[in-house]
This record gives C-alpha cells, sequence and structure tokens, in this order.
C-alpha cells in the first residue's frame, strides 16, 4: 500500500479515536451537573461541546509530548503500522470500558496502546518519559484531586454553615455552569492534544511533516471531532459518574468540578503531562463525597473504576500489539 492512503488511514482513524474519546469522556465535564439538575443534559452536552473546541486550541505542550516523547515510529510503511495499531488499540478499550460504564482513561489507553504497539515492533519505547509523565501522575492526580477537593469541601459547608439550605444550593447550581464549563474546557486542552499529537507522529513518519510542532489544520481537525464526541454523549459512564459514586448536591458538584478543572490546567501548562481528566473527576467526586460521612462514596463501585484504571495501560497495549501483528499479516 502506498505511504500516502496509509498515512490517510492513520488521520481517519485519529479522527474515530478522538470521537470516541468525546463521548467516551463527556461525562467527565457535566455528569455531576446533570446529576445535581444543575443543567439539562442536552444544554450540558452543547456547552462542553463547545467549551472542548475552545480548549483543544488553548495549547500544545500535552500534544507535542504524545508526538515525540512516547515513542519514534521508523518513516515508511512499518512506523504508519505502529501507530495505526496503537489507535485501534486505545479504541478497542474505549469501547470496551464503554459499554461496562466504566470512566477509564482515554489518555493512558492511547499512551498504554502506542507502548504496546512499539514494543511488538521492537522500536526505542521512551519509558523515562512514560514514568514521569504518565506513570507519577497516574498515581499522583487522584490523591492530588481527592485531597483537594475533600479540603475544598471542608471550607465550603464552614463557609455556608449558618446559610439558608436551598437558596444556597440554588446559587451554587448556577455556579455549577461556569465549573462545568471550566471542566470541559480542560478535558479539551487535555484530550484533544493526545490526537494532534498522534497524527503529526503519522505525518512524520509518512514525511510529510518534520518537527514536534503542530499544523493548525490539525489542531482544528481535533477539535471539531472531540466536540462532535461529547456532543453525542457518553451516557453509560455520565450514571456511574453522576449516581453511583455517590449523591451529588449542587455544593459538591461545583466544588469537585471546580477542583478538577484546577488539576488539569496546572498539568497541561506546567508538567505538559497527559494527565487523565476522568481520573481527575472521579476522586475530586470521591473527595467531597467523603466530607458527608466515609460510608457515602460507595466504594465497591469505586473499587471497580480504579480497577479499570489499572488494567488500561497493560489492556490498551495488549491489543495493539495484537493488532499491529495483524495488520502486519495484512500489509
Amino acid at each position: 500500500m502506498e505511504v500516502a492512503i496509509l498515512v490517510g488511514i492513520v488521520i481517519i482513524v485519529a479522527a474515530v479515536f478522538d470521537f470516541t474519546n468525546g463521548f467516551h469522556d463527556a461525562a467527565n465535564a457535566i455528569a455531576t451537573s446533570v446529576a445535581t439538575r444543575a443543567l439539562t443534559p442536552r444544554v450540558a452536552l452543547t456547552m462542553a461541546a463547545i467549551m472542548n473546541f475552545i480548549g483543544a486550541l488553548l495549547g500544545t505542550a500535552v500534544a507535542e509530548t504524545i508526538g515525540s516523547g512516547i515513542i519514534h515510529p521508523p518513516e515508511g510503511q512499518s512506523g504508519l503500522l505502529i501507530v495505526l495499531a496503537g489507535l485501534l488499540g486505545a479504541i478497542t478499550w474505549n469501547l470496551i470500558t464503554w459499554w461496562f460504564g466504566l470512566p477509564s482513561s482515554s489518555s493512558h489507553a492511547l499512551i498504554g496502546a502506542l507502548c504496546g504497539a512499539g514494543v511488538a515492533a521492537s522500536i526505542q519505547v521512551h519509558w523515562d518519559v512514560i514514568t514521569t509523565k504518565v506513570i507519577i501522575p497516574m498515581f499522583l492526580s487522584p490523591f492530588v484531586g481527592f485531597l483537594i477537593a475533600f479540603v475544598a469541601m471542608k471550607i465550603v459547608l464552614k463557609i455556608f454553615a449558618n446559610f439558608t439550605y436551598h437558596r444556597t444550593m440554588k446559587g451554587f447550581r448556577i455556579a455549577q455552569t461556569i465549573s462545568a464549563a471550566g471542566m470541559a474546557l480542560g478535558h479539551g486542552l487535555q484530550d484533544a492534544q493526545k490526537t494532534m499529537g498522534v497524527v503529526v507522529l503519522a505525518l512524520v513518519a509518512g514525511g510529510y511533516h518534520e518537527g514536534t510542532s503542530i499544523p493548525l489544520w490539525v489542531k482544528v481537525g481535533a477539535a471539531a471531532c472531540i466536540s462532535l464526541g461529547t456532543y453525542t454523549g457518553g451516557w453509560r459512564i455520565m450514571k456511574t459518574l453522576g449516581r453511583k459514586v455517590i449523591d451529588l448536591d449542587p455544593a459538591r458538584g461545583f466544588v469537585a468540578e471546580s477542583v478538577a478543572a484546577m488539576v488539569l490546567y496546572s498539568t497541561a501548562y506546567v508538567w505538559h503531562a497527559p494527565i487523565s481528566t476522568t481520573h481527575t473527576i472521579t476522586t475530586a467526586i470521591m473527595g467531597v463525597g467523603a466530607t458527608k460521612r466515609i460510608s457515602a462514596v460507595r466504594w465497591g463501585v469505586a473499587g471497580n473504576i480504579v480497577v479499570a484504571w489499572f488494567l488500561t495501560l497493560p489492556a490498551a497495549g495488549l491489543s495493539a500489539a495484537l493488532l499491529y501483528w495483524v495488520l502486519n499479516i495484512m500489509f
């Protein structure tokens, strides 16, 4: 197969991954707002899609980490097959976890799949970058999200202890419109950039681009695909995050979204790390829920989510490795 055609196929598959990322992770941005009735589902999805698009255009640091820091596929068909296998492996894991309603990380699925394809192809995988930019944040961000959300919620409860409950909740329900928008902006900033990085990998492998800079058409395309996916909505995962982990009220929803958005911005701009929006918002929800009482968090559901987190990197990697071998036979 000609390299140009294979590059086109990889770009199309990357767009499909970006779309699945959007509908898989739509719940990250809006589940709490929908659960507390701050926003209707369709209004929430529309707002999230718009903010995803804007957020995707606000930076490229995470995209450059994905595009140059994980693997360096060789030029030509062999390199493009590695990238294609990585994308297909990530899509496979996204669809499996979406089907079971588990909020796993699309970011880690993509990174794990690229690593798996790289190992199967016997090319260099930058494990030092993966350790500092992926593994450490993977363990650190949930703890940070949980702790900050717990402390912030305690402060909010203390400040509003003597206020009228229903009026206070009405105010937080309005405020959730802003926090949900901030969360959706952070989702676009983090997750759309990962697809941009993969497209650049394919362009470099195909000989159509040099360096790690992100062309404008790649930015706009990735932003559009993730926004469309978000608008489609991931209802299965939204139900898990919005209802099954804890029973949310508007105040807790606002704090969880605000904390998660803050963590997403700081890691994108300061650490340049492809952090998981799923991990961040889920543990923030757990943190605000634990301020009620420890038993308010449904730890059985939370445990299933954590198991999916730990399985994501190796499972996506294994899927991509198998797909790489299949693609090699086909092409």
